[in-house]
């Protein structure tokens, strides 16, 4: 556990840093090099102890060693020459490990300020390696602060899903493991936490073949850093990061492993990703482009997760349909909807969890559920709220319907409160969403496609021309137009205006609406009271939304999940009950706006 004194000095270090270094992942890349520069020294001074002799500050580079250079005696100047000339001298250092060269590689110092460097350095002096396991929390509570790599649309897995996935597919001490867009380490480290968990008395030869079966991969050679350095100081002494763009290098493409686990970035660049030639998918996405990828390397009996953003489940375009073909044929098995919290304060993002295992490929049968608490408010600051947490229960379920498609179960013993879906009940679409197939309780129920005719809007706001016929928008106040498209009684349904999505209005007359509503008039009027569906929309805007509404930065609802969307539909008697209520409603509303207008007329009287 993070320990106060541990927070305080790297947060001090952080804020020594700032100035000259606002980027966040550059300050942890200057932490990462000055951490081990002291821990290299303490190494040192622990042999020396012992009885042996220093290995890394000996010969020429005595003059280097941490405790040199803090000397009082030695200037702010002194030591930041001392301090760079070392960084640049280490990746050459014949005594030093590769993992510690790699962590070296090109380190410089981006600023000259010389008064900057020494506070920080005395800061770091502080720590001791002695005290590892603070130190890998201190490390997790630095990395914290690369929540969002903006620009690369990078987004730090939270440590409670990392871990949730990875306990779910469980690996073992044999299997191979790869990350193939790997950040910090997050998911590498937690299988290794996760395989020592699970083999008590595992002997040091063991250890080592499990480090030498996790790999992970990072185009940026600053994350490839702080990845060795986070590896290490977890206890992963000899990690296997490497500096590789998965998807336009393909030197690696014959490399297969037997699990997979990753949250690769979601960004595509502007004009799109130039992939190499080896994938199947013709897609310059960054989303689809991974997800291939990490099907096609998760081994012939191989296992698997990764986390995707929204459009890969939501998307009808023909790459991501595709995609979602292709997922089944290797082994697609779970789709756990996350809610867009889990990303904050770094990214509102909706995201999900697809879980593989190809010994089930081509099955077909696909476990569906939302994780509407994780163990974290719903909020910025992300609280913890251990009362409120679905992932135990859906690691419990996930394990349920692995056993079911094993055979170790049959379906009449399965009892998850997820839905299973099948080729019989997804489309040519492979519409793989949780809320695809929400069914309100209490049943009866009907698809609004099968209750109403939708139409959509015509008219552009901005092109209105004032007249006698009402004009309807997402706003609460009407407008007027020199046309009209409908004369009847009709709901209208707002699918694309940011805060008014899901709004509902009810018409009866001559009316035209906007662009970005759909008009709602009933296939059977006889036994639909549009009233009773007004009141029925309003009342659960904010749960229809939350389970229709798609899109990355602008949501939005399409006709297709609109008509496929089950709603109530008790018998007409209890809907003319409603509906009578709400007809009062209206009248009374229509009361007050004559008494307000009324008082607005006392106004005039008073001047």
């Amino acid at each position: 556990m993070l320990d106060v004194e541990t927070k305080k000095i790297i947060d001090n270090a952080r804020d020594i840093l700032v100035g000259k270094l606002p980027a966040p992942n550059t300050q942890v890349e200057q932490i990462t090099l000055a951490m081990l520069y002291k821990f290299m020294d303490d190494i040192d001074q622990e042999s020396i102890e012992m009885g042996g002799v220093a290995n890394y500050f000996s010969g020429t580079y005595e003059q280097y060693s941490w405790r040199e250079i803090m000397k009082k005696s030695v200037s702010a100047q002194q030591r930041m020459n001392l301090y760079i000339e070392a960084l640049e001298k280490f990746y050459i250092h014949p005594s030093l490990p590769k993992t510690f060269k790699e962590i070296f590689k090109n380190a410089t110092v981006p600023y000259r300020d010389p008064e900057v460097l020494s506070l920080f350095l005395k800061e770091i002096d502080h720590l001791n390696y002695g005290d590892s396991e603070i130190l890998g929390d201190g490390y997790e509570h630095l990395l914290s602060i690369l929540g969002s790599q903006g620009e690369l649309g990078q987004f730090r897995t939270p440590r409670n899903i990392i871990d949730f996935i990875v306990s779910v597919v469980k690996p073992s001490k044999t299997d191979t493991i790869l990350d193939p867009a790997c950040g910090t380490g997050g998911f590498l480290i937690s299988a290794y936490k996760y395989i020592l968990g699970s083999n008590e008395n595992m002997g040091y030869d063991e250890k080592n073949a499990v480090l030498s079966n996790l790999v992970g991969y990072d185009i940026e050679p600053s994350m490839v850093r702080i990845s060795d350095m986070n590896m290490y100081l977890h206890g992963c002494t000899s990690p296997n990061i490497i500096e590789y763009d998965t998807l336009t290098f393909d030197e690696r493409w014959e490399e297969k492993y037997d699990v997979i686990l990753a949250n690769p970035p979601f960004f595509t660049p502007k004009g799109g990703i130039t992939p190499h030639n080896k994938f199947s998918i013709n897609s310059k996405k960054a989303e689809v482009l991974f997800s291939e990828y990490i099907m096609s390397h998760i081994a012939r009996s191989g296992k698997g997760a990764f986390i995707v953003p929204e459009g890969i489940i939501a998307n009808n375009q023909s790459a991501y349909v595709q995609l979602r073909k292709m997922m089944v044929e290797n082994g697609l098995y779970a789709v756990i909807g996350l809610h867009p919290y889990v990303f904050k304060p770094y990214s509102g993002v909706s995201t999900l969890i697809l879980f593989f295992d190809k010994r089930y490929r081509n099955r077909g049968e696909v476990y569906l559920r939302m994780i509407e608490e994780d163990g974290f408010e719903k909020g910025e600051g992300r609280l913890p709220t251990p009362d409120k947490n679905d992932l135990p229960e859906c690691k419990i379920e996930l394990e349920q319907f692995q056993k079911y498609l094993s055979g170790a179960i049959t379906k009449e013993e399965l009892s998850v409160s997820g839905t299973i879906v099948n080729s019989d009940i997804y489309d040519e679409n492979y519409d793989f969403h949780p809320y695809s197939y929400y069914v309100p309780d209490p049943a009866p129920a009907k698809e609004i496609g099968k209750i109403f005719n939708i139409q959509k809007g015509t008219v552009q706001s901005s092109k209105r021309e004032e007249g006698e016929y009402t004009f309807i928008t997402a706003s609460d106040t009407w407008l007027t137009h020199n046309e009209y498209t409908h004369d009847c009684e009709a709901l209208i349904f707002v699918f694309g205006a940011g805060g008014s999505l899901g709004k509902v209005h009810y018409i009866n007359g001559k009316f035209v609406t906007s662009d970005l509503c759909f008009v709602l008039t009933p296939k059977d009027p006889k036994r639909t009271n549009l009233k009773y569906y007004y009141a029925y929309f309003t009342a659960n805007r904010k749960d229809i939304v939350k389970r229709l509404a798609r899109g990355t930065n602008k949501k939005a609802i399409n006709d297709t999940r609109l008509k496929s969307y089950s709603i109530s539909y008790p018998d007409k008697a209890e809907q003319d009950r409603v509906g009578n209520e709400v007809q009062k409603m209206f009248d009374r509303i229509e009361e007050l706006k004559k008494q307000i207008e009324h008082e607005y007329q006392k106004l005039e009287t008073l001047i």
